[in-house]
Parts: structure tokens; sequence; C-alpha cells
């Protein structure tokens, strides 16, 4: 009787876990979805508010953005050179601790396709983007 307790105890500390989980990869998700938005209509005070103060991007150019104010003013300057529908698809999230998680996506923007790789990292704010590294996939090594 006490290993079926025990059981059924693991079971539901596991359900917790994985919803909370799951919460926390919803969130993930919407801070994407706003950088996107924030890159899309050129709003810097946006684009701010997803990234911590430490915050860095190496971009597909090779420029290596260091610092939140860097970050803004290169997203900023980039996007307003751009041209073409931008879009990030999530394709994992790996939480690599309760409060620092990896999400790798496909980044396309209009002919461009490219590859980012996100590190989060929860705060007193919630989940902010604490460096973006963004790469043009290279043919496959033979």
């Amino acid at each position: 009787m006490k290993n079926r307790w025990g059981i059924m105890l693991a079971g539901a500390l596991l359900a917790v876990s994985l919803g909370a989980q799951s919460a926390d990869e919803n969130a993930i998700r919407e801070v994407v979805r706003k950088y996107v938005a924030a890159r899309d209509t050129i709003d810097p005070q946006a684009i701010q508010a997803l990234f911590t103060a430490d915050a860095d991007q190496l971009v597909s150019s090779g420029e290596w953005r260091k610092g939140r104010a860097e970050v803004v003013r290169g997203t900023v300057a980039s996007s307003k050179k751009e041209s073409g529908k931008r879009a990030i698809t999530l394709e994992t999230i790996r939480f690599l601790d309760r409060d620092v998680a990896l999400a790798d996506g496909r980044y396309d923007l209009g002919a461009r396709h490219m590859w980012s790789t996100f590190l989060f990292k929860r705060g007193a704010g919630g989940w902010k983007i604490a460096a973006i590294r963004n790469m043009l996939p290279a043919a496959p090594a033979r």
C-alpha cells in the first residue's frame, strides 16, 4: 500500500512539474512573439523591455552587440533597412535550470532562412532574453 501511495505522489508531482514547464514554455514563446512584433514595428522601448541589462546578440553578419543598449540600437538599425516578413518559429526549448532556458528556432526574413538560438533568464519581471545567436546554415559537411 505504501508503494502505491508513493507512486501516486510521484505521478502528481511530475504532472505539476510538467504543467509549470508548459507555462514557462508558453511564456518564452510569448517573449519571442513580442520580439518579432517589436522588430516589425521598430519600437525601441518594446525591444528594450525584452532583454536583460547584460544581454548580447551575435548576428549572422558577424556583428556582436554587447549590452542591452547596443542590442536595441543594432536591432532598430537593422530593422529599418531590412525588408520582408519576419518569422521566428521555436522548435525546441530546453530548461538548463529553473530560471534559465535555451531555445532554438527557424528565423525566416523574406528570402533569408536562418537559425536562432535564444538564452532566456527568469527574473523578477519574468522571462527575458539574455543572448541571441543568429546564424546562416552552412551546407552539411561531407
